[in-house]
């Protein structure tokens, strides 16, 4: 172990790249609420929390602001933690820091799949950090320490402690991150959550869940709370006698804070679970849908999708109050020319506003990745954006085919006519579960601010103000309650077309 007694301060940089402007980024709706990022860095805050208590980290967020020239003559060490999204952000924040002599320490997703691609980085400290970082440490303590640190161990989540909050410009994010759980029970194919994280979900306790979350109110937050998990009801059984009693009793005396979170499908069959999630405090979920196509579901393993019907159970969700959230996929080997139009008509038929749909991608550590490899169908490193028309795959469609079919795909689900539409579809169904209050986002003066610039943005300056009025009044008359959502919701719309415009289309 290290002995602080024993060791002089040590000034470390923690840098976040900057992620492009995509889908998840939200980057052109969080204008209307005056924020720069949708969600914080949560793997460097909790990092932050395991180093020696004699290193004095500092967050940069580049998403936020750029290193400084007194960042650089500040630090002693950087520690760069990213996804593959972020690779071109990462290389020029990692060449700024060698520029300035600093030692660089690379960890999560992206650097864990491809490290060999960054030659000037001196350690690597990759898989989970609870598990590399630790040895990481002690070596470079004793001075001896080396350039790759990895495992194919899982981590213990029990022993991660609570994540450094005061790190982090909390006005500056739209909404929080928490993790309880890390492992999904299912195995797609094209998902490398498994081979990172393992097939057995890995749970913190409730008690340990409820700290963070106290350290995160205790430092002033009173936003959105996203449970980042693959999949929070992995292990159900845990969720419901722990976790959620326990969110249920520490929401006593506390206003707003929604929570959201990922999950699959098979939710849907569990009322109960519905129920419990809703009184905790959950009103929203992404569900990765894929593909109406059941031989495509077959082909990927995505046993869970099959032999039920999708519609339905996202609507009984949706009646429980939660909105879905749908992720979507086309380029598989059994999806035929009408595959395009299918999901088009499912999408709306659904009421899924906040649709994600993207190309096959073959991510390094899959099963996909290994059996199109082997057929000598994979075509460049994968880029990491949902929404920039590219895959790293050969598909069994010409790709020309595959990228009109999937640019028609979004030109008809983001065209304000298609999108209201849907939006009102989705209302049809949402029951706003009784302690939802009228305009509770984070803050009144928020609310308004978002509703004024809508008014503004859409309903006067945009191409869809028709149709923004349209939704405006409907709801206003027939589910006054979600006007909130109604009116969130049109600001993602708005988002969602302006990334396809510059992006795809």
């Amino acid at each position: 172990m290290i002995s602080d007694s024993q060791t002089s301060p040590i000034n470390v940089l923690l840098i976040y790249p900057e992620i492009p402007d995509t889908f998840w980024s939200f980057k052109h709706a969080l204008k209307f609420v005056g924020k720069k990022v949708s969600s914080p860095p949560l793997g460097l805050v909790t990092i932050a929390a395991m180093l020696p208590k004699h290193w004095n980290p500092r967050l940069v967020d580049l998403n936020i602001r750029e290193l400084s020239l007194d960042d650089l003559l500040w630090a002693e060490y950087a520690l760069i933690s990213a996804m593959t999204v972020q690779r071109e952000s990462s290389r020029k924040a990692i060449k700024s820091c060698k520029d300035a002599g600093l030692l660089v320490v690379a960890g999560g997703p992206l650097f864990t799949v491809e490290h060999e691609h960054f030659p000037e980085v001196d350690h690597f400290v990759l898989n989970e950090a609870e598990l590399t970082l630790p040895e990481f440490l002690l070596d470079l303590f004793q001075g001896r320490a080396q350039r790759v640190y990895a495992t194919d161990r899982f981590a213990d989540i029990g022993r991660t402690p609570v994540p450094r909050w005061d790190l982090l410009e909390l006005d500056q994010y739209a909404s929080m991150s928490v993790q309880y759980s890390r492992g999904c029970p299912f195995s797609c194919d094209f998902c490398n959550v498994t081979a990172l994280l393992g097939r057995t979900p890995r749970n913190k306790s409730a008690p340990q869940m409820i700290a963070e979350l106290d350290s995160l109110y205790a430092n002033g937050w009173r936003g959105g709370i996203f449970f980042v998990d693959d999949n929070l009801i992995g292990n159900k059984r845990r969720l419901k006698t722990e976790l959620l009693p326990a969110l249920v009793n520490w929401r006593i005396g506390k206003k707003g804070m929604p929570f959201g979170t990922e999950a699959s499908i098979n939710l849907a069959d569990d009322e109960e679970l519905l129920a419990m999630m809703v009184e905790a405090g959950f009103d929203t979920v992404f569900i990765g849908i894929e593909t109406p196509n059941e031989a495509s579901l077959s082909e990927c393993g995505k046993g869970q999708n099959i032999c039920r019907d999708l519609i339905r159970d996202v609507k009984r969700i949706q009646r429980f109050g939660i909105q879905v959230q749908g992720g979507f996929i086309v380029g598989f080997d059994n999806d035929e020319p009408t595959i395009f139009n299918r999901l088009v008509e499912f999408i709306q038929q659904s009421g899924i506003t906040t649709a994600m749909v993207g190309m096959l991608q073959a991510p390094p550590g899959t099963r996909l990745y290994s059996r199109l490899k082997q057929a000598g169908r994979l075509r460049e490193v994968i880029s990491g954006d949902n929404v920039d028309g590219t895959t790293n795959i050969l598909p069994a469609m010409t790709l020309e085919s595959l990228r009109d079919g999937y640019k028609e795909i979004l030109k008809n689900i983001y065209s304000p006519e298609a999108y209201y539409a849907r939006v009102i579809t989705f209302l049809r169904e949402y029951n706003l579960p009784s302690n939802k209050k009228l305009w509770q986002i984070r803050c009144f003066s928020e609310s308004l601010m978002a509703l004024f610039r809508s008014i503004f943005r859409l309903g006067i300056l945009g191409q869809e103000r028709f149709h923004y009025w349209k939704l405006f009044f409907w709801t206003l008359l027939r589910r006054p309650r979600s006007l909130p959502l109604a009116v969130t919701l049109a600001i993602y719309g708005y988002h969602f077309r302006r990334v396809c415009e510059l992006r795809v289309l």
